[in-house]
């Protein structure tokens, strides 16, 4: 017996997906902040109840436990880091204050900046008066010109220890091409607190380690930022790791990262972590669209904080950040591209009063204490979910398959009390306008989104995930233009299932500077070697990591991708590498194409400019060890009738095509079989979320029993747009 587990834990709620001898099975719990495994814990032995074993069993015969966590995000929100002492080059010491002049807007959308009379720039998370400047000089080539000075790095670090430090940072200029005066530093730092001292073994965190990258400002906020994160992801996830390590200590624990890899928790980087469940989901798309024989995908993930967007073109999750920013800093490591905006279950409405009292929807949540005011637990703002409920999309005694009883008269009082009453309209009305709000907010960024990247939405499947994805999909799918629809019957937990699919990913990163192509065509990059010891370099380290973390490197697989650019433009554009090493002319050649290429389908050919050469600024190199891919079980095709075992009646539900309640439909989706068809209106009821089925929106099930939603009339008749 053998189980495989896979969890993400979100804002709200914490998904399980669990995989014992070809059974699976998927549940949720709601997350428990405070301590990260308790709600794990909780969803893991609703999975083994589901399986008919216990909870130990089910830990005890686990292979792999592969895990995604938003918890990054919720650190940073909540500034729960150390306080921590950031170490530079003396005369750098502002840096950080200074930034790259817009640094203020790094976050923000090109509406938000235009509005510069509230714009707050953010605040650093090391102040200037835990920054100090030691004596030291490293040039761009690596030349020490100025040796360090220890004395006064022990002078300084004693003043950083009185004024609290309790961690140390410390990025050096052009330390990416010589480390020796950082690694000193460090050195330094574990004499002075060597021995039983309560100071013994205080965090120290070097920008060469994290981020061996040209540029200065970014390698200082991504060092900072995986200081700063090193203690609550590290209290949290090494908390899960003894929970399960208590009862199974063989099975191998996973991190899934932001590059859309995983490696073993204790060898994961805490900025690594930010934005995973999402990557997940991301993942899960290009996969299951391959299964599909869906191309392009558009993965939207509704749940219960925000609604997380991403992209599969040509079956591969493609893009990367250009400029990855987390929370207000921008920084230097490889992200796989999503967009989020605050649109889930729990996101409040309010009247923005300078706005003439106009209905605004997110970005703040109720989150899962105290959620939405139905939950009976104290809430009192109006939520999507309470506005779902009143609609009648979600049943009271149904929620979460009866799990979890709501509160209809408590979503009454809280939308009459803060949107019905103040707009003068009755409950339904109001609740009806938060639902078309929520729905155009997530619509709106899937056409921006697409369009801006050059592509028709139209050309796009929609794989509807999270809680309330599958309840909205059809009110934000058909609004960005999305005319199909793919609801899985694991849509609610659908990042948790993303995980079991990803394959274990290392990436090594490190700046180097060639000339490719001379300027006006001169000459082709001949000194083959500068290019190929890099790479030696990086294939090194990644051997070193894979053994130390107990893999054959029988398995790896090796990807080479270079950050490049034209001569005389400032934009890098990352290009897939058709070589490892260099070897003869030719091979240069094929690099430069192929970034050709990569350039003319990002900008256009009206940007491309050879004349002025080609550099290669960074090397990234992906270390793979593939997995196991999720295979889904087909179930034998039937009729389109829906048997009547699947009709659970009828209930009222508001759809605005008509104008007010109707009778409609109410399906159990265990009950529907392949090849069962439906038109809406109708609510098809999951365990963990319910299908809502508008009017000109027609249901097919196929032989995963994935539910094919299509648009049979016009985007104004089905969903009120």
């Amino acid at each position: 017996m053998k189980s495989y587990i896979d969890v993400d834990t979100g804002g709200t709620f914490t998904d399980a997906f669990v995989l014992l001898d070809g059974k699976v099975v998927f549940t949720k719990s709601p997350t428990t902040p405070n301590r990260l495994s308790e709600g794990i814990m909780k969803a893991l032995e609703a999975a083994a109840e589901a399986l008919g074993i216990s909870s130990d069993a089910l830990l005890e015969n686990m292979e792999t436990f592969r895990f995604s966590t938003t918890y990054a995000t919720n650190a940073l929100i909540q500034k729960i880091g150390p306080k921590l002492g950031l170490m530079t080059t003396v005369g750098f010491e502002d840096m950080l204050v200074i930034g790259k002049g817009s640094s203020w807007a790094d976050k923000m959308t090109v509406k938000e900046m235009r509005n510069v009379a509230r714009v707050v720039k953010p605040k650093p998370l090391i102040s200037r008066e835990m920054t100090v400047g030691v004596n030291e000089r490293i040039d761009s080539q690596g030349n020490i010109i100025r040796p360090l000075d220890e004395n006064d790095v022990v002078e300084k670090l004693r003043y950083l220890q009185s004024r609290g430090a309790e961690g140390f940072v410390v990025c050096l200029l052009n330390s990416h091409v010589n480390p020796t005066h950082e690694q000193k530093i460090e050195k330094l730092i574990r004499k002075e607190y060597l021995g039983p001292y309560l100071g013994a073994g205080l965090l120290v965190v070097l920008s060469s380690q994290v981020c061996p990258k040209q540029g200065e400002y970014t390698r200082t906020t991504t060092t900072i930022l995986n200081a700063y994160l090193h203690r609550p992801i590290q209290q949290g996830m090494m908390d899960l790791v003894g929970e399960v390590k208590r009862k199974n200590v063989k099975g191998s624990l996973m991190a899934i990262h932001c590059t859309g890899g995983m490696a073993p928790i204790p060898r994961t980087t805490p900025l690594q972590t930010y934005s995973a469940g999402p990557i997940a989901g991301l993942m899960a798309g290009s996969h299951l669209g391959k299964i599909l024989g869906c191309d392009n995908v558009v993965v939207g993930d509704m749940g219960g904080t925000s609604f997380d967007l991403s992209l599969v073109v040509q079956g591969s999750p493609r893009f990367y950040e250009i400029k990855p920013v987390v929370e207000d800093w921008w920084v230097d490591m490889t992200m796989l591209w999503l967009r989020s905006i605050g649109a889930g279950g729990g996101s409040i409405a309010h009247l923005n009063p300078l706005l003439a009292n106009s209905l605004e929807v997110g970005p703040l949540s109720a989150g899962a204490m105290p959620g939405p005011a139905c939950y009976g637990r104290g809430g009192t703002e109006p939520t999507v979910t309470d506005a779902d409920v009143v609609l009648g999309y979600i049943d009271p005694n149904h929620f979460h398959g009866g799990k979890m009883k709501l509160d209809k008269d408590l979503a009454h009082r809280a939308i009459k009390d803060r949107i019905a009453d103040p707009l003068g309209v009755d409950i339904p009305e109001a609740a009806r306008l938060m639902k078309k709000v929520v729905d155009a907010n997530m619509g709106d960024i899937i056409v921006k989104e697409t369009y801006l990247r050059g592509f028709d939405p139209k050309d796009f499947v929609l794989f509807a995930a999270g809680g309330a994805g599958p309840t909205h999909c059809c009110g934000f799918g058909f609004y960005g233009k999305l005319d199909k629809i793919v609801v899985f019957p694991f849509s609610a937990t659908f990042c948790a299932l993303g995980s079991a699919g990803m394959d274990i990913v290392h990436i090594y990163e490190r700046s180097k500077r060639i000339i490719l192509l001379e300027p006006e065509a001169r000459g082709y990059f001949e000194d083959y070697d500068q290019y190929n010891d890099v790479v030696e370099s990086l294939r090194q380290q990644a051997a070193r990591d894979i053994q130390g973390e107990g893999f054959s490197l029988e398995g790896m697989a090796l990807r080479l991708e270079l950050e490049m650019k034209f001569g005389g433009q400032v934009h890098v554009l990352r290009t897939n590498s058709p070589h490892l090493r260099l070897e003869k002319p030719e091979d240069v050649t094929e690099v430069c194409q192929a970034f050709f290429k990569e350039f003319n389908s990002f900008y256009g050919s009206a940007a491309m400019y050879p004349e002025g050469g080609v550099e290669i600024r960074n090397f990234i190199l992906h270390a793979i060890l593939p997995q196991h891919d999720i295979e889904l079980p087909t179930y034998p095709m039937t009729g389109e009738k829906v048997s009547k075992s699947a009709h659970k009646g009828e209930r009222m539900a508001y759809w605005e095509a008509y104008g007010g309640y109707r009778p409609t439909p109410i399906f159990d989706q265990v009950e529907i079989k392949p090849g069962n068809r439906l038109e809406g209106p109708a609510i098809i009821e999951c365990r963990d979320t319910n299908v809502v089925l508008e009017p000109g929106a027609k249901l097919v099930v196929d032989q995963y029993l994935n539910m094919l939603i299509e648009k049979i009339r016009s985007a104004k008749n089905a969903s009120g747009f």
